[in-house]
């Protein structure tokens, strides 16, 4: 399994792969010459590398979700289940 880690989590993907995941970051790719700069051109190589993006971008897992591509969104609502989750546990 191949992750994409949109811009906004740069360095997540250093700590996938110390987890053992196959992770790779769109600043770095975008730094070593990949044309990474749109939305469109994020999913579509997530989509042709068979990797799954994970992002804050509402409209890029809006797109993904369209397109039945794998993908793990990081929005507001998200978050606020995972704070949710953490007060049960308190």
């Amino acid at each position: 399994m191949k992750i994409l880690i949109d811009e906004m989590d740069d360095g997540w993907d250093e700590k996938l792969r110390g987890l053992g995941y196959d992770a790779y970051s769109v600043k770095k790719m975008r730094m070593d010459g990949h044309k990474l700069r749109t939305d469109y051109s994020v999913i579509n190589y997530a989509k042709e590398n068979n990797m799954i993006l994970v992002t804050r971008d509402t409209e890029s897992g809006q797109a993904c979700e369209e397109n039945n591509l794998p993908y793990i969104l990081l929005d507001n609502d998200e978050i606020f289940k995972i704070v949710v989750d953490k007060l049960k546990k308190i």
